[in-house]
């Protein structure tokens, strides 16, 4: 199934203004769940202390297509909108030329795949470069994807040891639109 809610960046065009000046709508999606759906076990937290064999904190495959034509890389952004806007995850320089994450991208600062990304390291229940699934034991929280078309092609600004606000920021501040997809967990 897909689903996607579609914001679009600076240029303040609403949906169907871009749709009549011929432009695609940037959207968001993921296999693994519909948007406003329930994510599967597989993409929730290890560090909770459960034994649930089923939460492997494995990040959900995500797709996007209509990125404004200016883009140069790309950027996602999780964040638990029911926990304060946490950041459960930041993984930027995502070359221009990729349309997707698979499932379960490497917990490194530089993984494998996409080739040239970097992850932010997570500072909290656990302590892990890339994502970090929700860890909500009593509660569902929502949590909220955010790709970012980017005007730049590096963050050369951010280092290894950048905090996940910093990176927020610095992608924020070269966004050029979004798309959004969130889950509930």
């Amino acid at each position: 199934m897909f689903c996607a809610l579609v914001v679009l960046g600076a240029t303040g065009l609403a949906p169907a203004t871009a749709a009549s000046a011929g432009q695609n709508a940037f959207t968001l999606s993921s296999t693994a769940f519909a948007n406003g759906g329930v994510m599967p076990k597989v993409h929730e937290c290890t560090s909770g202390g459960g034994q649930d064999p089923a939460k492997r904190n494995e990040s959900p495959p995500l797709a996007w297509s209509g990125a404004p034509a200016a883009a140069k890389s790309y950027a996602i952004v999780m964040r638990d909108l029911d926990n304060a806007n946490l950041i459960h995850w930041v993984i930027y320089d995502i070359p221009v030329t990729a349309t997707s994450l698979p499932q379960n991208v490497e917990h490194a600062y530089r993984p494998s795949v996409p080739a040239g990304a970097r992850q932010i390291y997570y500072r909290g229940s656990a302590s892990l470069y890339g994502y970090q699934g929700p860890c909500s034991p009593s509660t569902v929280n929502t949590y909220e994807f955010v790709v970012h078309a980017l005007d730049r092609a590096s963050l050369t600004g951010l280092t290894s040891s950048s905090s996940t606000q910093t990176a927020a920021r610095a992608i924020t501040a070269a966004s050029l639109g979004t798309a959004r997809i969130s889950g509930e967990s």
